[in-house]
């Protein structure tokens, strides 16, 4: 059979190169020759600003950064080069284009990356070292990463980020950590200043930037155990409680990058988990009462996970949109008819928890355990409570969980 592929399958049209502040100087002998051969040259204004001696056309890339996305392609074809800061697949712009393209159709010349710099600067070893663009995410990214002894790299906009950069981890109780503060590493504006977040004063900090911290303080750490105490999150007293939490995300059994549909979700606990499992983690939680949804969503982006989307309404009648998950918990508004629509929407495969207290709701997860199998648990916690002036055990409800492969 023919091979009907594109010619530029075998010829990459698209060349892109990363600059770093040191610009042209950096570049290999495959990116200057990238440049000498290119039709058109798209870029931010800063880097082609480095790039004086560009012959031929020029685009500056707009913002917001997906209409450059748009104009790049309409040259598909030519030979084209992109130019993006540091290493452009490190929290940089060279997957957005590249997820749009065939193998084959572009080549890369990556420059070093800022972690990269940043970490041969403070003698820090990268594989020990969080990495976090947070230039265009939310600090509390950070919030699973602090603790005392840690270190950090974390990219950001400029420097009134690292002001509230430094504001955020004084009010987690962060304040001793040491920042620093790295402004334009790799080019003859380079700069290092050392100074603790509680007494930062910098007010002339130019982009771009990048901070290196050193944690310390007294600040509360996130345990990265499943079973979360409760106080970690805001509820009305609708969360599935820690113990029984713990044996839910066991029964789940996330693993990386899957998707988890919480149904039910209260203060977002058990997904919130979830996604504090692994990075590539997803999952979507269904909450009938608004409010209620609310919180969760705020107690995820507390905890540094904004990947929980948040669902309001009543299942079986609300579900999520595809993607169809890997893994379901029902942690609320259990019944024959949500447990229908699941096993008749879902895949084989997917993993389903759902946990009961109330007899009625007991009755029919023994029922759906006998038609369909799976394994049936029944909790019984109890607490030590005062009884006069000794203790005493105080039972809690019982929780009977029914977990099954579809």
């Amino acid at each position: 059979m023919a091979d009907t592929a594109p010619l530029f399958r075998h010829m990459p049209w698209l060349t892109i190169i990363g600059v770093g502040e040191d610009g042209p100087d950096g570049f290999s002998t495959a990116s200057r020759a990238a440049l000498a051969q290119a039709e058109l040259v798209m870029g931010p204004a800063r880097h082609l600003s480095l790039l004086p001696a560009i012959t031929c056309p020029t685009v500056e890339w707009p913002v917001p950064f997906t209409d450059g996305i748009v104009r790049l392609m309409e040259h598909r074809g030519r030979r084209v080069v992109m130019l993006a800061s540091g290493d452009p697949f490190w929290f940089g712009a060279g997957t957005s284009v590249t997820q749009l393209l065939d193998p084959g159709e572009w080549l890369a010349h990556p420059a070093p990356s800022t972690f990269g710099l940043a970490a041969a600067r403070l003698g820090w070893p990268l594989q020990e070292t969080s990495c976090l663009g947070l230039h265009a995410a939310p600090l509390e990214r950070l919030r699973p990463h602090l603790a005392p002894g840690r270190r950090v790299l974390a990219l950001l906009r400029g420097g009134e980020a690292v002001t509230a950069l430094a504001q955020y981890l004084t009010r987690e109780g962060f304040g001793p950590s040491t920042m620093h503060v790295m402004e334009a590493l790799g080019g003859p504006r380079e700069r290092v200043r050392r100074v603790p977040a509680e007494a930062l004063s910098l007010t002339d900090i130019a982009h771009p930037v990048a901070v290196g911290l050193d944690c310390a303080g007294q600040g509360r750490t996130l345990p990265v155990t499943a079973g979360l105490p409760d106080d970690w999150f805001a509820s009305d007293g609708q969360i599935t409680k820690r113990p029984v939490r713990a044996l839910t995300l066991s029964a789940l059994a996330p693993r990386a990058g899957e998707l988890l549909w919480d149904i039910g979700a209260g203060s977002g606990s058990v997904g919130i988990e979830w996604l504090l499992a692994h990075p590539a983690n997803r999952a979507c939680a269904v909450e009938a009462d608004p409010g209620r949804a609310d919180r969760a969503h705020a107690n995820a982006a507390a905890l540094g996970v904004d990947r929980l989307d948040v669902v309001v309404g009543t299942a079986p009648y609300v579900l999520p949109d595809a993607p169809l998950p890997d893994a379901v918990f029902v942690g609320g508004g259990l019944s024959d008819a949500l447990l229908e629509a699941l096993w008749s929407r879902l895949p084989v495969g997917t993993r389903l928890v759902a946990n009961a207290v109330t007899l009625e709701s007991e009755a029919l997860l023994t029922r759906w355990h006998g038609q369909k199998g799976g394994s049936l648990l029944r909790i019984e916690l109890a607490a030590a409570a005062p009884l006069g002036n000794r203790l005493g055990w105080r039972a809690r409800y019982p929780v009977v969980q029914w977990s099954a492969v579809l």
